[in-house]
């Protein structure tokens, strides 16, 4: 079983942005999600990108305002966030996300952890960890924005088998094979080079983790408003932490 980086470097890094439906076209995606949230800086206007990608995220936080600190395990989305990041205060670090307080400077305004990134901490003590220090990383009344895939009620049989995404050069299907605690995430991609198909395959854990489960855990950490929505089986949830709150 590969490692989330080996998983990235072996498989998904490559084909991460055609995946995503392409970089502008995410960035426009979020830009619409933070404008409809209303995530502007409205006090320190420092940022934390935690599993930050290829900046999907950090982007439009940077052109909103905020300085951001963008944290990544995988060299080549780090890169191409680099590459798209030019003139705006966006600062990249590859490391492990929980080694995030050795790359901040002062308390943060929002910390924002996305699409599917809680789910790859290698345990439930490792997810309770990095909420408490998350918090006591944040100002009174700072943001922590979390998404992530609802996978606490199993598929079954054939539904297991997901088509991501294809083309006329790339298919992408994945197989879920659920455990009590985790997932096995089968990632397997083909690619047409050189007018022949090529087959990349691996796969991970990932936790399965309940939206119920972490509004409990924040509460825990010193969140105080907490609003949650699940939309097409993806969790969002947005959580403010209270004034003089000591995680």
């Amino acid at each position: 079983m590969a490692t989330v980086r080996e998983h990235y470097e072996n498989v998904l890094s490559s084909v991460y942005i055609w995946m995503n439906g392409g970089f502008e076209s995410a960035i426009e995606k979020n830009i619409e999600f933070f404008n409809s949230n209303k995530i502007l800086p409205v006090r320190s206007g420092r940022a934390v990108d935690l599993g930050a990608g290829c900046g999907f995220q950090s982007i439009p936080l940077a052109m909103s305002g905020f300085s951001v600190t963008a944290i990544d395990i995988d060299a080549r989305l780090l890169n191409e966030l680099e590459s798209h990041s030019e003139n705006l205060p966006v600062k990249t670090v590859q490391c492990d996300l929980m080694d995030f307080e050795k790359h901040i400077d002062g308390k943060l305004e929002l910390a924002v952890c996305m699409t599917d990134t809680i789910c790859h901490l290698e345990s439930i003590n490792d997810v309770i960890t990095l909420m408490t220090r998350v918090s006591a990383s944040l100002e009174d009344n700072g943001l922590l924005i979390l998404t992530f895939r609802d996978y606490s009620s199993e598929l079954s049989e054939l539904d297991r088998f997901i088509p991501v995404k294809s083309d006329d050069s790339t298919i992408f299907t994945c197989f879920l094979e659920y455990e009590s605690e985790t997932v096995k995430v089968h990632d397997i991609v083909y690619r047409k080079i050189n007018d022949n198909w090529q087959i990349f395959k691996s796969y991970y854990r990932k936790l399965r983790l309940s939206k119920e489960w972490i509004c409990a855990q924040l509460s825990k950490a010193g969140f105080r408003q907490i609003n949650s929505t699940i939309d097409k089986g993806m969790i969002t949830i947005i959580a403010e932490k209270g004034s003089g709150s000591e995680a």
